[in-house]
């Protein structure tokens, strides 16, 4: 049972806040198992990246459909919209994915949505990204405890 609430806790951990918490976590719950930490926090980030991509498609059509129905055409700018705005302009869809696992999915995900509307395209890039962030922190974090030592747990 304590090896189910490991996996589900992780799991959930990565599908919100994936570099910040999720990986980190699965490197502590699973660390003499590689293959299970990857596996876990990346099913996590991927499942995340899709319930939050879709949800954000119905988020942005609500908004749409209020603004329409109040006649609201002004559109509010905060630091974090900017620096993303800078980021979809510079680098594309990549960069947004990119930076989605540092910020968080469900933000990541609503400016990808946001800004680029093909879903399958969106969530294979963020995908992409995750996997690859998880391999990069599962990396360092492994390198800093100086390798896993078998039969400690």
């Amino acid at each position: 049972m304590s090896e189910i609430l490991k996996i589900v806790s992780v799991f959930i951990t990565c599908t919100f806040f994936f570099v910040k918490l999720g990986v980190p976590s699965a490197y502590l719950s699973f660390q003499p198992n590689f293959f299970k930490a990857m596996l876990v926090s990346c099913a996590g980030g991927i499942a995340g990246n899709i319930i939050f991509t879709y949800l954000s498609a119905s988020i942005l059509k609500w908004i749409h459909a209020y603004r329409v129905k109040r006649n609201i055409k002004k559109i509010i700018f905060t630091p974090l919209t900017r620096k993303i705005i800078k980021v979809k302009q510079r680098f594309g869809l990549a960069g947004i994915a990119f930076i989605t696992p540092i910020i968080s999915q469900p933000v990541g995900a609503f400016f990808a949505e946001k800004f680029f509307k093909n879903k399958k395209k969106v969530i294979t890039y963020l995908s992409v990204s995750v996997v690859f962030w998880a391999f990069a922190i599962y990396f360092i974090l492994y390198l800093l405890h100086g390798g896993i030592k078998h039969g400690t747990a």
